[in-house]
């Protein structure tokens, strides 16, 4: 088996803890530099000053650009593929054949299979739940969570339905976010704004899926507790709306704060803390600019009634999945870890309450990473997006 070992961007032979220098990670120049951070490391942390190095190994390869990885309790893994399959490995490494009976997906531009999670109970339940892209004819699609049973030989998904579907349908075939967490029995799904100028303003509105985290049931049902609810049905699944496009969440350990990570335009990459009813500001406010290098909405990085993030990346580090680190392999408790797909690898944040501490980069030649995930030991799984992707297992070094 393939082994490679990757340094972090600034090494030290121990994984120090908080240690921090007098400058940033290297990222290379703002896109706006003119914008300003509303309050101290809110963007551009000093690096950390041992922030250790790690060890890479090939669990998987040969999938096509997959999308999401969810830890099954043998040891083994569920993983999407975005052309629309979804697969088992096994404990052993060992790749299965797609699944059948997943939903069909626009399989086009940033469509197709995206996330999976399954229930705490898996191992009684097979209980599974997926995002991607449903076709809604006319060339139109939609973010859609689906649910399913999966077989005892792991070959067939039964019983799927779908328990949320965005509205309106899209022509445009981008911005779908999208991830999926299931928490005492509610769904959270983060979506995106479907990208075009005509499109991103619905995130501005409670009555559509367009760049919104949604909250339903398990089951599909409308909690009675969402900000919304009684304001019909697409704004009664709504939490929280001014998203730009949602490709990671997490739910932080011990404190039930729901997180968010969403892509930014050109700069302005946002880690969120998601409060009920909470407006984040796309598209009247960013701390990017448009890829033209145009000015964003009103022109400024931030204005009343909207909530700053509580981190940003200019340039961008094109988020995908992340965790709070709580496992027990690296001293690295409680600490964010995420995926960049550019300029790619890993991106660890130490923090304190809601304000982060310090920055590392991980993994700089692995390429796009997607998804990050904590396998049962400890280890970090890494999804590489490529057409020839893999997924890999970290270990400290």
């Amino acid at each position: 088996m393939r082994i490679l070992l990757s340094l972090a961007v600034l090494t030290a032979p121990a994984f120090a803890g908080s240690h921090v220098l007098d400058r940033p990670v290297d990222q290379g120049p703002p896109n706006v530099p003119e914008f300003q951070p509303a309050f101290p490391e809110q963007t551009r942390a000093p690096a950390l000053a041992a922030p250790g190095e790690v060890a890479t190994e090939v669990i998987a390869s040969g999938l096509e650009h997959p999308w999401g990885i969810a830890a099954l309790p043998d040891g083994g893994y569920l993983v999407t593929e975005r052309a629309g399959r979804l697969r088992m490995i096994g404990a052993d490494g060992q790749l299965g054949a797609a699944i059948e009976g997943v939903p069909d997906v626009v399989d086009m531009q940033q469509g197709g299979m995206l996330d999976v999670t399954v229930a705490e109970d898996f191992a009684e339940t097979r209980r599974v739940w997926l995002t991607y892209a449903k076709p809604m004819g006319f060339g139109r699609s939609a973010t859609a969570a689906a649910t399913g049973v999966l077989s005892a030989d792991g070959a067939r998904l039964d019983e799927v339905r779908d328990i949320w579907v965005q509205t309106p349908a899209s022509l445009i075939p981008a911005h779908f976010g999208s991830r999926i967490l299931i928490v005492d029995g509610v769904a959270w799904i983060t979506t995106g704004d479907r990208f075009t100028d005509g499109n991103r303003v619905l995130a501005q509105d409670v009555d559509n899926g367009y760049g919104k985290v949604i909250r339903v049931g398990a089951d599909g049902s409308l909690p009675d507790d969402n900000p919304f609810a009684g304001q019909g049905d697409a704004a009664g699944a709504v939490w929280s709306l001014g998203h730009r496009n949602v490709q990671g969440l997490a739910v932080r350990p011990g404190t039930g704060e729901v997180w968010t990570m969403e892509h930014g335009p050109r700069g302005g990459d946002e880690l969120n803390l998601i409060a009920p009813g909470g407006n984040y500001g796309w598209p009247v406010v960013s701390y990017g600019e448009n890829y033209s290098g145009t000015s964003v909405g009103s022109g400024v990085e931030r204005a009343d009634g909207f909530i700053e993030p509580r981190y940003y990346w200019d340039p961008v580090i094109a988020p995908g999945g992340f965790v709070f680190y709580d496992g027990d392999l690296f001293d690295w408790q409680g600490d964010f870890v995420g995926s960049s797909l550019n300029p790619g690898g890993m991106v660890r944040l130490t923090m304190e309450g809601d304000r982060v501490t310090g920055e590392a980069r991980y993994l700089p030649d692995v390429g796009r990473v997607r998804d990050v995930e904590i396998a049962g030991d400890g280890a970090l799984i890494v999804l590489t997006d490529a057409p020839d992707g893999e997924v890999l297992r970290v270990t400290p070094r």
